[in-house]
C-alpha cells in the first residue's frame, strides 16, 4: 500500500531514527573544535594546563575546526554529485 520507511513497518522506522541519531552522537564527539568533541578537548587542555587555554587559541581552533568542517562538507557534496554523473551530464550539455 505505501512506499518508503513507512512500508517497511513502525519497529523498522524507530530502529532507523534511533541508528541516525547514534550515528549524529559520535561524529558530535569527533575531536574538532567546533563539535562537543573540541570542547572536550579544550577541557582536557584546561585539566593538563591547570587553566584555560588563551582565548586567541580558542578562536584559533574554532576557525581550524569550522574550516574542517566546511571543507568536508564541500567535499561529500562534489563527491556525491560526480557519484550520480552530474557533472558528466554538464559536460554533455556543453560540449
Amino acid at each position: 500500500m505505501g512506499c518508503g520507511t513507512w512500508s517497511l513497518g513502525l519497529a523498522d522506522f524507530a530502529s532507523f531514527i534511533a541508528l541516525l541519531s547514534v550515528n549524529l552522537g559520535l561524529i558530535n564527539l569527533v575531536p574538532i573544535p567546533i563539535l562537543d568533541g573540541g570542547h572536550l578537548l579544550f577541557y582536557a587542555a584546561e585539566g593538563l594546563y591547570g587553566r584555560a587555554l588563551p582565548r586567541k587559541a580558542q578562536e584559533i581552533g574554532l576557525q581550524i575546526g569550522a574550516a574542517l568542517l566546511a571543507s568536508l562538507l564541500i567535499f561529500v557534496t562534489v563527491h556525491d554529485l560526480a557519484h550520480v554523473g552530474l557533472f558528466h551530464f554538464v559536460s554533455h550539455l556543453l560540449g
